[in-house]
């Protein structure tokens, strides 16, 4: 599903009533969370002036080797915002990325880039830490099953040690296209269909090395799952998240981290929250949701519990193990951070 199947007017005035309401007070000591993971709410984190330095939809954040916080929106005047982590802001970068969406961080031999995908422009490119435009994928014709770039929609990309990458095409065709470093086509796998090894809303992509063997882990946002698949493409598993229409996994440490876009279905406005995983993908915790339960064995439907978000669309998770959630149509709200206690 593309969000412009599911976006309403609406969302921008319900979202402008929660905000006023709710969220604009400013919140530094409420505690959320479940089993140990619990975190103390900063909702006032981000010092950037909006009127100098506005954001549209908050998408994506990493953290950098030199532990600052990059954030990217879709608002061309400054598309990529780099902070500290008191929520100093401290540079901005890009105004060429009107659907900036995916941003993932890859370090090779020493030197920090970044991926960014565009669901506007149907493009994803690679680019130095700093802006500087070093490599550019275009809807991949080879494939056979694109005739024109605006079936491609790119939400995410994973990076792997040696190079080579795969982009999520979570608003399009629902492929995930596996390239070499220098950006020729591999193999690709997914697509849209009723099968388990078929994708729908593949918002999110990572490589998971929590194993011994490294692994795909893909985001069925729509079915309220993630998805396991061997490098080559191969369903392995399905990690069933009752009522989470979850955005991309992020692992740090031992756990796997996501933001629920809307619960229980993506016609849900302003009904997310964040949640965490452990190692055997058991729900611990969840920000904002009701308590994980686990009846005999099985995940219990997960709801929002507070509304302390609206959309959230992405978890950072800093070398302190504090959070910085980003948020989709909710305001213009910059993210907010919580600190782990």
């Amino acid at each position: 599903m593309e969000r412009r199947s599911f976006v309403k007017q609406s969302a921008i005035v319900s979202a402008s009533f929660f905000i006023t309401k709710d969220l604009l007070a400013k919140d530094k000591g409420s505690v959320y969370g479940h089993n140990g993971m619990r975190y103390r709410m900063d909702n006032a984190w981000s010092k950037a002036d909006p009127k100098i330095n506005p954001v549209n939809d908050c998408h994506e954040m990493v953290q950098d080797a030199k532990g600052r916080i990059l954030l990217l929106t879709n608002e061309t005047k400054n598309n990529v915002l780099i902070y500290n982590k008191s929520g100093k802001l401290l540079t901005t970068w890009g105004h060429d990325f009107p659907g900036a969406h995916g941003l993932t961080l890859v370090n090779e031999n020493g030197t920090e880039f970044l991926f960014i995908t565009d669901t506007v422009k149907h493009q994803v490119y690679k680019t130095t830490i700093d802006g500087k435009l070093l490599m550019t994928i275009d809807v991949p014709l080879e494939t056979g099953v694109y005739k024109k770039a605006e079936e491609f929609v790119p939400t995410e990309t994973a990076v792997d040690t040696n190079g080579d990458f795969f982009i999520a095409d979570g608003y399009g065709a629902q492929y995930i296209t596996h390239y070499d470093k220098d950006g020729k086509l591999k193999n690709f796998f997914g697509g849209k269909g009723e099968g388990d090894e078929h994708l729908d809303n593949a918002h999110g992509i990572v490589i998971d090395r929590r194993n011994s063997t490294p692994t795909l882990l893909i985001t069925d946002r729509t079915r309220n799952c993630f998805k396991r698949f061997s490098m080559d493409g191969k369903l392995i598993e399905i990690i069933k998240l009752p009522g989470a229409c979850v955005c991309r996994p992020v692992i740090k440490g031992d756990h796997l981290y996501a933001a629920v876009l809307r619960s229980p279905n993506l016609g849900a406005e302003n009904s997310g929250f964040t949640t965490i995983l452990d190692k055997d993908n058991k729900v611990v915790s969840n920000i904002g949701g009701t308590e994980p339960i686990y009846k005999d064995g099985i995940l219990q439907p997960m709801a929002q519990a507070e509304k302390i978000f609206l959309n959230p669309h992405d978890v950072c998770v800093d070398n302190d193990e504090n959070l910085y959630v980003a948020q989709w149509a909710s305001g213009k709200v910059y993210p907010y951070k919580f600190t782990r206690v």
